[in-house]
C-alpha cells in the first residue's frame, strides 16, 4: 500500500517555473514506477511523465518535452516534477500515481495508487 501526496501547486505567471512534489508513505516507494497526469476543466487525464523505480529512465511527454523534468529521490521517499516555461495552457491539476513495471505509461488505468491532487493555475 502506498499513500501518495502531492504539493507545489499555486499561481505562477506565464514563463515562470514550480516544483511539483509527491511524498509517499511506505517502505515499497523504491519500488514503484512513478508517474505524473494533468487534468484540466473538462478534458481527460493526461499523462505528462513517468520515473522508473530507480530513477534511470524516465518518459516525458512530447507535449511537455524540454520544459517539464521527472526525478524522484527514494531516500525521501518523493518524487518531483520540475516545470519551467509554464504556458496558460498549462493550467490544470496535477496527480501524482505509482504503477508496477514499465509499461503502458501513458495508461492511467494501469496506475494502482493516486494523490488527491495540487492545483496548478497560469496566468498570461
Amino acid at each position: 500500500q502506498v499513500q501518495l501526496v502531492e504539493s507545489g501547486g499555486g499561481l505562477v505567471q506565464a514563463g515562470g517555473s514550480l516544483r511539483l512534489s509527491c511524498a509517499a508513505s511506505g517502505r515499497t516507494f523504491s519500488s514503484y514506477t512513478m508517474g505524473w497526469f494533468r487534468q484540466a476543466p473538462g478534458k481527460e487525464r493526461e499523462f505528462q511523465a513517468a520515473i522508473t523505480w530507480n530513477g534511470g529512465l524516465t518518459y516525458v511527454a512530447d507535449s511537455v518535452k524540454g520544459r517539464f523534468t521527472i526525478s524522484r529521490d527514494n531516500a525521501e521517499n518523493t518524487a518531483y516534477l520540475q516545470m519551467n516555461s509554464l504556458k496558460p495552457e498549462d493550467t490544470a491539476v496535477y496527480y501524482c500515481a505509482a504503477k508496477r513495471g514499465w509499461d503502458r505509461l501513458k495508461s492511467s488505468e494501469r496506475y494502482n495508487y493516486w494523490g488527491q491532487g495540487t492545483a496548478v493555475t497560469v496566468s498570461s
